[in-house]
């Protein structure tokens, strides 16, 4: 009898033990969604060759909470308005959706990443981002940009499929995809309301490393050597 309680007692505090790891286990991967890093996947085909579709991607929540965006980076953000169509909600299994939403509220799942778009930095508030010059290329404060992870037509295409020439506001960015003549970027929200910049505040984070599938494994590159001599030069 004695034995048959101590072994009752071991059972019970096993149980105990594994409930509290898989509640931390939870607890902490939702304090790392929110505050940290987070799982998206991409739908489109927009930012190819850098990011294919049905690529896992890890995002660092900390930009821009923390550290500010810069020119090159891939960035996740809302959508700022109008740039993605109406989502059609089909009928779905309930339990399947339950699981769904629970693995997505604690990060494990990408379930919401059709509500966001991905796309690279090319301009920062303040700079001046025209397309194009004389050889096709885009230009920051002036300075034409050779960009290695652009996918362009051959045969001499221009690096946008429309012409622009703005300021990008204070509070917000100019962003294009890398395959650009199959991406809904910046360059063709000019029309909106907010004329194709995106508000920094709309920024989930940015990318730094695809995860899956492992033969797609990297990190993310920012291209920085692409936007050096960008820096907008200070009046004295």
């Amino acid at each position: 009898m004695e034995r048959s309680r101590a072994s009752g007692r071991r059972h019970w505090r096993l149980g105990r033990d594994v409930a509290l790891i898989f509640v931390v286990a939870v607890l902490a991967s939702f304090l790392m969604k929110t505050f940290v890093v987070r799982s998206f996947y991409i739908p489109s085909a927009s930012m190819e060759n850098t990011l294919h579709v049905g690529d896992r991607i890890i995002v660092n929540e900390l930009v821009p909470k923390l550290t500010a965006v810069h020119r090159g980076d891939i960035v996740v953000f809302r959508d700022p308005g109008g740039w993605l169509p109406e989502t059609v909600h089909t009928e779905s299994n309930p339990v399947a959706s339950v699981m769904d939403a629970a693995l997505s509220f604690v990060g494990i799942s990408t379930q919401d990443s059709s509500q966001y778009l991905v796309k690279r930095v090319i301009g920062v508030p303040g700079d001046h981002v025209t397309c194009c010059n004389a050889l096709g290329q885009l230009t920051v404060n002036g300075s034409p940009l050779s960009e290695p992870y652009a996918v362009v037509p051959s045969g001499g295409a221009k690096a946008a499929t429309r012409s622009f020439d703005v300021v990008v506001p204070s509070d917000s960015i100019w962003v294009m995809g890398d395959n650009r003549y199959n991406s809904r970027d910046s360059s063709l929200n000019q029309e909106l309301p907010g004329k194709g910049f995106v508000p920094v505040k709309d920024v989930v984070g940015k990318a730094v490393a695809i995860t899956w599938p492992i033969e797609h494994w990297a990190l993310v590159d920012s291209y920085p050597a692409t936007f050096d001599g960008t820096s907008r030069q200070v009046s004295s």
